[in-house]
């Protein structure tokens, strides 16, 4: 009887410590997570925690293992362009809905949830600025916004800034993140990858520079189109790039494909990258490339330059 109640109580203890350290356990995750929100970081390739602002401060790459995260349109700019040189352009374009579109959803209510959730009012941002004091026309997609995918918007945004840096002699710099055409615009999703090739055909007919920096994914009519049109195409460290997915390439070929299929080291290993750059580096590369092919100094200017130069060696 005695050992009865002895085993009894004693089972009680550990129910009693269990539920404790079940409690603690439970407790410690709260406070962990409370602690995190914002402050802290937790890279999802390593899982090592960072401090946000340290994270923000090297341009959201993880300081251990190198990984990308992904960032918005506002971040990117900030990054790239220098301060206070910013100037959107086409900022009151705003999506329709031509073909009244409806899955689960109205086309038109999908706008406007994503417009109210991101702050943007579509898929890409553009403008002029500067990059290291040279004047850059520069076009940042975010994936945030349907997924980065390419609508009647964003077509017209990227053609127009495409005219406005030909007409202006400057260089043009695209990041590109994106699923792809717009499903629920149908045809006039596709007719934008026509638009802004031709616009850049135009661009290269004037001798002038274009640079996408493909980013993490890009993908889709983007990557059929202008993504893959740049004089010189870099793209950041194990970013996802291709046109088709790869289960659907897989079920299609009936084959396994290699693990870094559809990575920018892959690409650049076949030769459809050129460079693949950090983004710490990014803005730097950007300047050194955009300088190296600024505009022949005329006839006149290099006579002057000759002269000057032989005059300071003392040449006659």
């Amino acid at each position: 009887m005695a050992n009865n109640e002895e085993s009894r109580g004693l089972k009680s203890l550990f129910d009693w410590f269990a539920n404790r350290r079940k409690s603690g356990t439970t407790n410690s995750e709260r406070q962990e997570r409370e602690i995190a929100d914002g402050l802290w970081h937790k890279c999802p390739k390593c899982g090592v925690l960072t401090y946000t602002k340290d994270l923000k401060a090297n341009q959201m790459v993880c300081t251990e293992c190198g990984h990308h995260n992904r960032v918005d349109s506002d971040e990117r700019i900030k990054q790239l362009i220098d301060t206070n040189t910013w100037q959107p352009i086409d900022d009151n374009l705003h999506p329709t809905d031509p073909l009244g579109f409806r899955d689960r959803k109205a086309y038109s209510d999908r706008i406007r949830e994503y417009q109210e959730k991101v702050g943007l009012i579509d898929a890409v941002k553009t403008g002029l600025g500067q990059i290291n004091s040279l004047p850059i026309a520069l076009g940042v997609m975010d994936f945030r916004f349907m997924g980065g995918s390419m609508g009647s918007v964003v077509g017209e945004k990227l053609t127009r800034l495409i005219e406005q840096a030909t007409q202006r002699r400057y260089p043009v710099v695209i990041v590109c993140t994106s699923g792809g055409a717009r499903m629920q615009e149908g045809m006039l999703s596709l007719m934008q990858m026509a638009k802004i090739s031709a616009a850049l055909q135009r661009h290269q007919d004037a001798r002038l520079l274009y640079i996408p920096v493909l980013t993490n994914p890009t993908t889709g009519g983007v990557t059929a189109s202008f993504a893959m049109l740049g004089d010189l195409i870099l793209a950041e460290p194990k970013a996802t790039i291709g046109f088709a997915g790869r289960r659907v390439i897989e079920q299609t070929l009936r084959e396994k494909l290699p693990e870094d299929f559809q990575t920018a080291e892959d690409l650049l290993k076949h030769g459809f990258v050129d460079e693949i750059v950090s983004r710490t580096q990014l803005k730097n590369t950007l300047a050194q490339l955009i300088s190296l092919h600024q505009p022949m100094p005329t006839t006149q200017n290099m006579m002057v330059w000759e002269s000057m130069s032989l005059s300071s060696t003392g040449v006659d």
